[in-house]
């Protein structure tokens, strides 16, 4: 990854110098942490640093480009983004190296000052890592009632779960494939599906396919965005197939400088050979989850560009309530 890097910098600051639209921009976040009694924060924690650099292009001859970097925490910078383009039309956008993948609309507008919630959704980290990432190519495109994207790469890899998956190089000789395709039923109206399948293992025997849907409806007053997604697992004998499914409902209300924000989650997660531990030869304990999410919150922005969001989260599991409630706040600044 560190090689990869080094590369894409160097290669965008030897085209940089070409191009006649240079774009730099960045964002930073912090956030406060209090929970109940069985939450991980019980003692509240200021925690959660995190910012990113970006600086992306339009070069000579419809070619483009977009390198971002990204800090979580107390780690090092990691890649979010690396990617040259070929755009000769709004239709047609070819890019080749390291993207986000086109699966559903949250992975692809995730950072701090695009959110109105602080708290990730269920299915990101769930259904698929955190920045879900690849490294291949991707072809998208826009007309008046469509808008497109497929890609090919590397794939996830099988790790303890599917948020262990994110890899940057193969583990098999098999590529991932999928994407997206959405319609405007409307200006205001969009309706969403996505795909993706490829092997996951490292003797390239077993599959892992992802579906997802999405809707979104956007006003001058309210935004309103639910996403399904749903992995299908499959596991070595004798054990069943592994199964993840999850779906979020958010609406959010534009009263100026304030966005008050109410949101529902249901994640259910259940595969027999994975869990902790586990490997391609070892079972692990089992991965069994079912969980409901009520999260109330708003969004003030103090400024352009410098925003203030806080968030409760009502934590339900199947057995009922754990007294694990989170109260969030966090800071942003976009520049």
């Amino acid at each position: 990854m560190k090689k990869i890097y080094a590369a894409v910098c160097l290669a965008a600051l030897r085209t940089a110098s070409l191009s006649a639209e240079i774009k730099p921009a960045g964002y930073m976040s912090l956030e406060y942490l209090k929970g109940q009694e069985l939450s991980p924060y019980s003692r509240g924690s200021i925690q959660n640093l995190g910012a990113g650099l970006m600086l992306s292009g339009i070069l000579e001859g419809g070619f483009d480009f977009n390198l971002e970097t990204r800090f979580r925490g107390s780690g090092g910078p990691d890649l979010e983004q690396a990617w040259v383009g070929f755009v000769p039309s709004q239709a047609f956008h070819l890019r080749l190296g390291l993207y986000l993948v086109p699966f559903g609309k949250y992975n692809q507008v995730n950072r701090p000052h695009q959110t109105v919630l602080v708290s990730d959704p269920f299915h990101v980290g769930g259904i698929f890592p955190t920045s879900w990432r690849d490294l291949g190519a991707t072809i998208e495109g826009r007309t008046q009632l469509f808008n497109y994207a497929a890609y090919i790469g590397n794939g996830l890899r099988e790790g303890e779960d599917l948020k262990a998956g994110q890899q940057f190089a193969d583990n098999n000789a098999n590529k991932a494939m999928g994407g997206r395709v959405g319609v405007s039923l409307s200006q205001q109206i969009e309706l969403g599906a996505s795909y993706s399948t490829g092997k996951y293992d490292d003797a390239d025997q077993r599959s892992l396919v992802l579906e997802g849907a999405d809707f979104s409806w956007a006003t001058s007053s309210f935004y309103v965005l639910a996403e399904y997604s749903r992995a299908h697992i499959e596991n070595p004998a004798p054990f069943a197939k592994g199964k993840a499914e999850s779906i979020l409902v958010q609406l959010s209300m534009d009263y100026g400088s304030l966005k008050p924000v109410v949101s529902f989650q249901k994640m259910t997660y259940k595969d027999a050979f994975h869990g902790p531990g586990s490997s391609a030869l070892q079972a692990g304990p089992g991965i069994f989850q079912d969980g409901k999410r009520w999260s109330i919150g708003g969004v003030y922005y103090l400024s352009t560009g410098f925003l203030l969001k806080v968030e409760y989260d009502f934590n339900r599991e199947a057995e009922g309530e754990l007294k694990n409630n989170v109260f969030m706040a966090q800071v942003a600044v976009q520049f």
